[in-house]
């Protein structure tokens, strides 16, 4: 396998990306930096530790742009993609390679935690990731769909990869866009939850509404793209149809009916609806969290679970707004850290 790491101005963790992978009990062929025009050295950083380092004439303007120009350089069967802000469990790569044993699996992702859990934000994202990871990508890798290959961190057949041209910058979730296509094409994606990887996530609310901006906006661009495809595949279609709605219809819950009926009926009592799912969020949270010894971090991160959810239901429902109802689509990417 060849792992591409795309990178622009990271220079202060691509060198714990690169050494995560180095360490590796499977260790890569190969793994190549794609310098997408870094201004902070992240090139030099990545040479000093005996990587290939590769750099477009001009910055590509996505992830996904600087991913399809390190796959060129590929010639292995297998290529992994990694974010230069994440590392991996020494086993992560050994884990996912077990998924490709029956040949129609075109691509397999593992589990994700955040690297750091400090902030208000990293917290949130701490339980929203153990909660998704321990429940819902479970159900979804059961009925053989997980909705979302994670693009910080999963393997692809080469040969797939490239008849899907690679990345596609068409959206701005070009892990979604991937997926969606790869079973409108009749390949398999797995979820592998013993392969960990752990991501930076943003730390502050400015870093965490670039990311939710970035996330809210490509997941509308990609039901609009692939909505058509999406009806003829089995259980996927049913997931993202209920996910969207999900996401709508609990927006505006959050945002419009809860504050409304606490007004009018004058009772306080009414906001309890913001917690009233609790109980189902605990379960899966502290099953996982048991499993990492981590429960304590995580009921103390509870309570930023909700705000975070609150504040991506606004995220939400505005990218809903301006892409299908006022056609002003999102094209310019952001980084969220």
């Amino acid at each position: 396998m060849t792992v591409i790491v795309p990178a622009y101005n990271e220079a202060a963790s691509i060198a714990d990306t690169i050494r995560s992978l180095q360490a590796q009990t499977a260790p890569p062929f190969g793994i190549i930096v794609v310098d997408d025009g870094s201004t902070d050295g992240t090139g030099d950083v990545a040479r000093a530790l005996g990587v290939t380092v590769v750099r477009p004439p001009a910055n590509t303007g996505s992830k996904a742009g600087a991913q399809s120009f390190g796959l060129r350089y590929v010639r292995t069967p297998l290529t992994v993609a990694i974010d230069a802000d994440t590392v991996l469990a020494p086993d992560a790569l050994e884990r996912l390679l077990a998924a490709f044993h029956r040949p129609a699996v075109a691509a397999a992702c593992g589990f994700v935690l955040p690297q750091r859990v400090r902030s208000l934000w990293e917290r949130g994202r701490y339980i929203e990731y153990l909660f998704a990871f321990t429940y819902y990508k479970q159900v979804q890798d059961y009925y053989g769909k997980p909705l979302i290959s994670s693009g910080c961190f999963s393997m692809y057949r080469t040969e797939i990869l490239g008849a899907q041209g690679g990345w596609s910058n068409r959206t701005l979730a070009e892990d979604v866009d991937l997926t969606w296509s790869l079973y409108q094409a009749g390949h398999e994606v797995r979820f592998v939850p013993e392969a960990l990887c752990y991501p930076i996530e943003p730390r502050t609310f400015t870093l965490m509404g670039k990311q939710l901006r970035r996330w809210s906006h490509g997941f509308v661009q990609n039901v609009k793209l692939h909505w058509r495809g999406l009806l003829t595949v089995p259980y996927l279609r049913s997931a993202v149809a209920v996910a969207f709605w999900d996401a709508t219809l609990a927006a505006a819950v959050y945002l419009v009916v809860l504050p409304m009926l606490a007004i009018l009926l004058a009772s306080p009592w009414v906001l309890i609806g913001y917690v009233i799912d609790a109980p189902a969020v605990l379960v899966p949270v502290l099953a996982g969290a048991v499993r990492r010894r981590e429960v304590r971090r995580a009921l103390v991160s509870v309570p930023a679970f909700f705000v975070l959810r609150t504040v991506n239901a606004v995220f939400f429902l505005r990218a809903v707004c301006a892409e299908l109802l006022l056609g002003r689509s999102l094209r310019v990417y952001e980084k969220g850290h």
